[in-house]
């Protein structure tokens, strides 16, 4: 056999092989191993900013996340803020300590109130339930509660009823410019209009006998308020002698409460009664606009003549 002849058996020789220059596609080679030239290196592959793809072991790979711990912190940070803000802008919980307002609300009802529509100028409106600071003495001599520290922090971002002692919920009756009266034995006459008003006082209430008043300008940005319990609320009737002569500055209304979120058992909205939609209930309005308008209507033909003039002379 020749010096340098294969043996026949088509094994590859055990020996290196050698280049002598860039190798080709058809170029032989060992099976699976790289050629080289192309680029390919050993360890981890190479990312095209340059950084190697070592599963953020390496400088420049991705960071590991923040422990939950550390996040901990930041997340109840950016709650308790967003809890505020609701709070004092949007709606607020309001625990109910009395009977006054039953049946339609029972003592420890938990009801939010709607604090966001007053910031776009809402004023309150007949037969809508609402919260109020005191207007002052209406409180005077109740007792008042005596929250711990807790209680006050989780009232002051709004996570638990309001702590605040000098609140009163009751219905609006009337509103500024309304005239509103009550006889014994009968019912609350709003600018001359009976009330039907057994779809939210409480049975076995009268309308005001314990109480009569009236009848009564509502000055105007004003309302005069009563509890659906008549015989059990100390409501405007019982501070006529007091400044504002028992009615309540608009300003003082915190919201009107919407819904009666606890206990789950009770859930429900507070809708304006349908008798406060009945006509003739802004008879009163009606008639201080009246003069107003019977004299623009009657100044608009003087003055289409007098432009009439000017023009043809």
């Amino acid at each position: 056999m020749a010096v340098g002849a294969r043996s026949g058996h088509g094994e590859p020789e055990d020996r290196p092989e050698r280049f002598s220059g860039p190798s080709s596609a058809g170029s032989p080679g060992s099976a699976g191993e790289p050629s080289p030239g192309t680029g390919h290196t050993e360890g981890p592959a190479a990312d095209a900013d340059g950084g190697t793809d070592d599963g953020g072991t390496g400088d420049g790979g991705p960071k590991k996340p923040r422990s939950f711990w550390k996040e901990l912190p930041l997340l109840i940070g950016i709650a308790l803020l967003l809890a505020l803000l609701i709070k004092t802008f949007l709606v607020q919980a309001f625990s109910i300590p009395s009977d006054s307002m039953m049946n339609t609300l029972q003592r420890g009802d938990r009801v939010l109130v709607d604090k966001l529509t007053p910031w776009f100028g809402s004023e309150p409106e007949r037969g809508e339930v609402v919260v109020f600071h005191d207007p002052g003495g209406w409180l005077e001599g109740e007792p008042t509660p005596d929250p711990n520290f807790l209680q006050e922090f989780l009232s002051f971002i709004g996570l638990m009823p309001s702590s605040e002692e000098k609140d009163l919920i009751k219905r609006v009756i009337a509103v500024g410019g309304d005239t509103v009266e009550c006889k014994k034995g009968g019912k609350v006459v709003l600018n001359g209009k009976p009330l039907d008003e057994t779809s939210y006082i409480a049975p076995g209430s009268t309308p005001c006998d314990d109480e009569p008043f009236g009848p009564i300008k509502v000055p105007e940005d004003r309302i005069w308020v009563m509890g659906d319990n008549r015989q059990n609320s100390l409501d405007s009737r019982y501070h006529q002698e007091l400044p504002g002569n028992g009615t309540v500055a608009n300003e003082r209304v915190v919201g009107r409460a919407v819904v009666v979120a606890w206990p789950l058992g009770r859930w429900s909205t507070l809708p304006v009664p349908s008798v406060f939609d009945q006509p003739g209930l802004n008879a009163a309005t009606a008639a201080a606009v009246a003069p107003g308008a019977l004299g623009l209507a009657g100044a608009l033909p003087v003055v289409l003549w007098r432009r009439k003039r000017r023009t043809a002379e």
